[in-house]
């Protein structure tokens, strides 16, 4: 990374103010992720999920409404709330990117659980939390670092030592955990789930919805088993935990794109005592501010180059989200967004490359997208519903998000709103400047082959899948 751009990061980042979380009142501090997860959950308003156990941390903590991930997918979006940077500056932006070429964090730039760990912490990623309940492991970094968690269960640490974690949970994202949601006693009935209007009403899409909302409900007694474990432990009321999710739901307009579908998550954070019970914050926070919530409650000092800010600290509130979405496996793409609070500017840097280009993960696991393309292909689709297969995207979508939820009307080439395109346009392009986005220098053919050799598909390459 070159002086001027670490330089312009410095000056982009903003105030990170002290928590008092130094010494010896130090919490614990555990992070339960869901992969895939929306904020689809009963605290937020979701009446067809049964999720008691992050309702009961919502009721003794605070629930933010407006929480963002910065990338719609996992590995570039865990890239940057594991470091407090987006992945954009890291030059992590791209989906499972940096796997075979031994690609290292810029200078200043530490995993959290380096600096957890450097400073007093026992850091670990969960695995066995209880008999047939596991977390993952995940990490997903879009770069290479040595020893990133010290263990795997909190009791592995000294007597007294304060601990970091995280629980990564797969239930809401595509797998196996799909079907075994659906072994659970009670489902969520497709009949009765309330549709998108980018959505046509077929079976078959209620059948994906309502799967992902039982993998939702199955993820939520997952989250049981863990705070069951901290109150034998001993632990429960030490420890300051974070639910949120990774990136948005895993379905169609949501994951892999910069829709709020795609990077809006739950986020609850209970830490008795010191966090508010009962909160609700709706000011706009990034996953980011996770980061730094976590390195203040510690008593860790604000790191050179990072982009995260306290969320009980006193910083001020945020104006504007910014979000990122690059390649997707093998699908070339790169889109970026800015959101304030009433409007969303979608700036598409390749619109020559549809919706629907070719991705073997969506052809796989989206029964919507071909449900899609066969309503498509008989003109049984609404204007709304027939965007999606569109032989171009827009070079800007303009959303008020407050009128408009489901961002379907595209505001952009309306004379009345040229004046917030342009405003929104010139920060968003301020944004990239500022924090050395990476995008803008593309990958070669040869790098993406090396990364995706399974497909063998090169820039440019487009499909119905």
């Amino acid at each position: 990374m070159t002086i001027s751009r670490r330089a312009a990061l410095a000056a982009a980042a903003a105030p990170l103010l002290p928590l008092r979380g130094a010494g010896p009142e130090r919490p614990n501090i555990l992070w339960i992720l869901g992969d895939d997860l929306g904020p689809d959950l009963g605290c937020y308003g979701q009446p067809l999920v049964r999720t008691p156990n992050v309702d009961r941390l919502a009721a003794e903590g605070t629930r933010f409404t407006h929480c963002f991930t910065t990338a719609p997918v996992c590995s570039p979006a865990r890239s940057a709330w594991n470091t407090g940077v987006y992945q954009t500056t890291l030059g992590a932006h791209n989906h499972r990117s940096h796997r075979k070429d031994g690609y290292r964090l810029p200078e200043g730039v530490q995993l959290i659980s380096h600096r957890m760990r450097e400073a007093g912490y026992f850091t670990a990623n969960v695995t066995e939390i209880a008999p047939g309940v596991r977390g993952s492991g995940k990490t997903d970094f879009n770069f290479t670092v040595d020893r990133p968690f010290d263990g795997t269960h909190w009791k592995q640490r000294a007597k007294g030592q304060p601990f970091f974690a995280q629980i990564n949970f797969t239930a809401p994202h595509k797998g196996p955990m799909w079907p075994a949601a659906r072994r659970q006693k009670d489902l969520v009935d497709p009949a009765r789930v309330t549709l998108p209007p980018y959505y046509p009403d077929h079976p078959v899409v209620r059948d994906e919805v309502a799967n992902y909302l039982d993998a939702v409900n199955l993820w939520d007694a997952q989250v049981g088993v863990v705070l069951r474990q901290l109150e034998a432990d001993g632990l429960l009321d030490s420890t300051a935990i974070f639910v949120f999710g990774d990136n948005g739901r895993c379905l169609i307009r949501g994951k892999q794109w910069l829709y709020d579908a795609g990077t809006h998550v739950p986020l609850v954070v209970r830490w008795p005592g010191r966090v508010k019970a009962g909160a609700v914050r709706r000011d706009p926070v990034i996953a980011l501010d996770i980061t730094a919530t976590s390195l203040e409650m510690a008593g860790i000092a604000r790191p050179a180059l990072f982009h995260g800010q306290g969320l009980f600290s006193g910083a001020k509130p945020r104006k504007q989200i910014f979000t990122a979405r690059d390649r997707c496996d093998m699908t070339v793409d790169r889109i970026r967004a800015v959101r304030d609070k009433r409007f969303k500017l979608i700036r598409n840097l390749m619109p020559e490359r549809p919706y629907t280009q070719f991705n073997e993960y969506i052809r796989a696991n989206y029964p919507t997208q071909a449900v899609l393309q066969e309503l498509g292909a008989a003109g049984k689709l609404t204007p709304v519903q027939a965007q999606w297969l569109a032989p171009r995207k827009p070079e800007m979508e303009l959303y008020d998000h407050v009128a408009d939820p489901h961002e379907v009307n595209n505001l952009a080439g309306e004379k009345r709103y040229q004046g917030t395109v342009r405003r929104l346009a010139a920060d968003l392009e301020r944004w990239m400047e500022q924090t050395g986005d990476q995008g803008r220098t593309p990958e070669t053919p040869e790098t993406i082959e090396r990364e995706e050799p399974r497909w063998n598909v090169r820039p440019g390459t487009t499909g119905a899948g």
